[in-house]
């Protein structure tokens, strides 16, 4: 049950929106430089309750349902894509992966009640370069007598390295096992001896985010740190992912949000032969189609968010994530190719008076490749699609 009244859920989503498109915007230009949060960013989230509002009241949380967090979301995606990025893990995988899969002695060890005010922070680490996702990982944490594990290996393209406490890592524990059920799921301290984080350059887009490789040389994990069972680190992460890329998905309406708002006050001021370039019909019709998906993209995103809050392991969850997420993509691609024909070649430049055109066109591409590319998505809907027969199920 919320602690928030939906009038304060309203005014608090209005604070987080000026607060992405002002200050955060503002520091972000020193960002696209440094390629490092300062300190201000997290002073302000956690002045802000972006470490708090999503967490349950037990952690020091408000309480919220998967559906007001969205929403939340929503609204701080309207900034720079690397805050984004980092605040949107900050809601989901970030606390959630230990509080679905920790035991309960590891809950005490680390301390759900520290999310609140980003005393812990956790990333989630499972891309490796030499391989991908499912059965090709090489990264291995192997069983000593003692019941402990040694893991060594790398991952690559993982976010939030150079904030953070510890890390999710999926590894193998069965080598022999060719199924899913030979892969573990742990949290590792990121100051054990022989964790190492391996620099990457700067990205495209979505600066400031940290990310970088991690390297694992025979690092010791007490069996304390093992998430749920062994052989369950494939379920661990698919259904984490999940709702991760739902929040994806929001992130991308939220950036899409605010390129329409720019197009349409845009469109209305840009004056070409004796009138607003908002008269002519192919403008219209741009605008029409971005609006358009817009819609439908917020009704799936809430679609989810109530599937998942009547019950997270319903059946639906992995078919309506992979979907929302693919869509969202498609919108967003749209959206920020309309946007950026509207404002013709002063879109192209950076510090445009109507907002940051060319940075949003690279932070959003990001979205392509966040919890996994379009065809990953393609391939997790057909696999529901044939299970279960084309059919979707919506609550009554």
């Amino acid at each position: 049950m919320s602690t928030k009244t939906q009038e304060e859920l309203a005014a608090y989503r209005k604070q987080i929106r000026e607060l992405a498109e002002g200050p955060f915007d503002e520091m972000q230009k020193e960002i696209e430089v440094t390629n490092k949060f300062p300190q201000e960013f997290f002073d302000l989230a956690i002045k802000n309750d972006l470490y708090r509002y999503y967490l349950p009241e037990e952690y020091g949380g408000w309480g919220l349902s998967e559906l007001e967090i969205l929403k939340i979301q929503e609204e701080f995606s309207h900034g720079p894509g690397g805050m984004r990025m980092h605040l949107h893990h900050a809601a989901d995988l970030n606390w959630r992966i230990l509080d679905d899969y920790g035991h309960e002695d590891l809950k005490k060890y680390i301390g759900m009640d520290k999310f609140q005010d980003k005393s812990v922070y956790i990333n989630f680490a499972l891309t490796e370069q030499t391989g991908g996702t499912g059965a090709d990982i090489h990264t291995t944490a192997v069983k000593q007598p003692d019941g402990s594990y040694i893991l060594n290996g790398e991952k690559w393209l993982i976010s939030h390295t150079d904030c953070s406490d510890y890390t999710y890592v999926i590894a193998v524990t069965d080598p022999d096992d060719p199924k899913d059920s030979r892969l573990s799921a742990f949290v590792v301290d990121n100051h054990a001896p022989g964790f190492e984080i391996v620099p990457m350059p700067h990205m495209m887009g979505c600066r400031g985010a940290g990310h970088a490789g991690l390297r694992f040389t025979n690092v010791h994990l007490d069996p304390m740190f093992l998430l749920g069972e062994e052989g369950q680190g494939m379920e661990i992460a698919i259904h984490s992912l999940s709702i991760s890329r739902v929040h994806i998905a929001c992130s991308n309406l939220g950036m899409a949000q605010r390129m329409l708002e720019m197009s349409i006050k845009r469109s209305n001021d840009r004056i070409t032969f004796g009138k607003p370039i908002a008269k002519r019909q192919m403008i219209k019709t741009q605008i029409a189609n971005m609006a358009m998906n817009i819609h439908a993209l917020r009704c799936m995103v809430y679609d989810f968010a109530r599937d998942y809050d009547a019950d997270p392991n319903n059946d639906q969850i992995t078919q309506k994530a992979a979907m929302t997420k693919l869509f969202s993509i498609d919108t967003v691609k749209m959206v920020s190719d309309n946007m950026l024909e509207i404002f013709g070649g002063d879109g192209y430049f950076e510090d445009c008076p109507y907002g940051p055109t060319e940075r949003l066109y690279r932070d959003c591409r990001a979205m392509w490749l966040e919890e996994g590319a379009p065809n990953v998505q393609r391939t997790t809907i057909a696999r529901e699609v044939y299970n279960k027969n084309g059919q979707v199920k919506y609550l009554d």
